[in-house]
């Protein structure tokens, strides 16, 4: 049986500082600790005492994995994941990863190393099969579709949502659709189901100088809407968040051009614009329930699209 001295052979350090990893300790160094952590990974090691706490629910802590800080579309899910965890008695630790890959499978050498009891992903570079490989470390739930992957999700339809939207702005008349978007549809799974969902209904893709990328919140939108407002084809905007929307409203003449936003945030509801309501604070609270269930169980949300047509057209 492995032992923390030979975790501290192996990593040529004393037992304290072994102890000061396994014990969250704040005075190891990052690298120090990121190898002790891989040897702990290595030899499935898992500290007795630390063990028998997991058993019993004692350390109460979850982490959550989120890509960016302070964006509308991950903090609506860690909104419903602090409210479920508030009424259980669990604490909540933000973990942000800025879509790097080595930071998140750091962090689940830290669910390894049970620093977790569980770990909830909102967003993700790496591979849902370096995901499952840590499911025998703790309890593990993504807030996408997972496919044939035994991993527990909770998701929403988002095609199906960015198809009745494209719809709305076709029967309305409107082709030269400019779309405010995270990230490039090479790496983003939403983008690019964003465009798919404009072929869909258009027959075709967007021309690229319509789709402007690296709107995350409002200050992005701002950014957007300079850059829409230079293109006079232009006829209407959909947002990927009712706040960047607002943003690009700064620059951008609501009673000339339709813009639609998501996630029925507050500025959809003060600048009077439609929005699409993908119900994220309830992913949170599903995601966060489903770390409980002995099985691996799939939850799909309904989306509701709002329409606010007073002073949108």
């Amino acid at each position: 049986m492995t032992t923390i001295r030979d975790i501290a052979r192996l990593a040529d350090c004393s037992v304290t500082t072994v102890s000061r990893v396994l014990n969250r300790h704040p005075y190891v160094s990052e690298v120090k600790r990121k190898q002790i952590l891989e040897i702990i990974d290595e030899l499935d090691y898992v500290p007795s005492a630390q063990a028998r706490d997991l058993s019993y629910g004692l350390s109460k802590n979850i982490g959550v994995l989120i890509p960016y800080a302070n964006v509308p579309y991950y903090d609506k899910i860690i909104s419903g994941v602090l409210n479920a965890a508030f009424k259980e008695g669990y604490k909540i630790t933000l973990l942000p990863t800025n879509y790097e890959a080595e930071k998140e499978k750091y962090y689940l050498k830290q669910l390894a190393a049970k620093a977790f009891d569980g770990l909830i992903i909102t967003s993700k570079v790496i591979s849902f099969e370096t995901i499952q490989q840590h499911l025998k470390y703790g309890p593990i739930v993504c807030c996408e579709d997972t496919g044939d992957y035994p991993i527990s999700c909770v998701s929403f339809n988002r095609e199906e949502s960015y198809v009745e939207v494209f719809q709305h702005f076709k029967e309305s008349g409107l082709r030269h659709i400019g779309l405010a978007v995270g990230r490039h549809q090479s790496i983003s799974p939403s983008t690019a189901l964003m465009l798919n969902a404009h072929k869909k209904v258009f027959g075709h893709f967007p021309e690229d100088s319509l789709v402007i990328p690296d709107c995350r919140n409002y200050e992005g939108g701002v950014k957007a809407g300079k850059l829409f407002a230079q293109l006079p084809q232009l006829d209407g905007i959909f947002a990927n968040s009712d706040e960047v929307a607002a943003g690009i409203l700064q620059t951008v003449d609501l009673h000339s051009i339709k813009i639609i936003g998501e996630e029925n945030l507050l500025a959809g509801h003060l600048l009077h614009f439609s929005t699409v309501d993908h119900h994220l604070d309830r992913c949170g609270e599903e995601a966060f329930q489903l770390l409980f269930e002995p099985k691996n169980t799939r939850l799909s949300i309904p989306y509701r699209f709002i329409k606010r047509e007073k002073n949108n057209s």
